[in-house]
């Protein structure tokens, strides 16, 4: 059975932008959106996360359509949008004491970018007491994530490689993470 909140991070317009370069998983929002539909079949909260860089030229930057959802996810009315401006979906939006209110103490996150707000956040969910669960096919990395170490010595990796890093590091401490077909067929 579903359970809890569904959290959508930051899938937006602006991650559409070739400055992020190749991604992995361009199913993500396909399966984010299969998600969306058996939360909302099933009348469980969801909470939609929308980051507005302050950064100057960032292609998620207010006054352009890079902070428009896209159409797989686009929120319907009544379902909250959580603006953000760090990483974290916690941090100065009020989604805590929304999911409290709500007397909601399971998560499923999903979103942009895997390595970022994604992982920020789920590792934030956990640390407030929250059981977290990863939809790890509804989430991707782009090469702009994929940098050099931070000592310059390994090359930079490929999007599915830190896509894969970000989800194992998260999977067992901070979070449990599962396809999307398996937490749907948990209906």
């Amino acid at each position: 059975m579903i359970a809890g909140a569904l959290i959508l991070v930051d899938i937006q317009k602006g991650f559409d932008s070739p400055v992020w370069g190749a991604r992995n998983n361009p199913g993500a929002e396909a399966n984010a959106g299969r998600l969306l539909a058996a939360w909302r079949e099933a009348g469980k909260p969801i909470c939609h996360i929308r980051h507005v860089s302050p950064e100057p030229g960032s292609p998620l930057g207010p006054g352009g359509d890079g902070t428009e959802f896209k159409a797989e996810v686009a929120p319907r009315d009544g379902e909250p949008v959580f603006e953000k401006n760090v990483n974290s979906a916690f941090i100065g939006t009020g989604l805590g004491e929304h999911l409290h209110a709500l007397d909601e103490t399971r998560v499923t996150i999903c979103g942009l970018t895997t390595p970022h707000c994604v992982s920020t956040t789920a590792r934030m969910a956990a640390n407030l007491g929250f059981h977290v669960t990863l939809a790890h096919d509804a989430c991707a990395a782009f090469a702009a994530n994929a940098r050099t170490d931070w000592a310059g010595d390994v090359p930079a990796l490929s999007p599915e490689a830190v896509h894969h890093a970000a989800v194992s590091i998260l999977h067992g401490e901070f979070a449990r993470a599962l396809s999307t077909d398996m937490i749907v067929a948990a209906k």
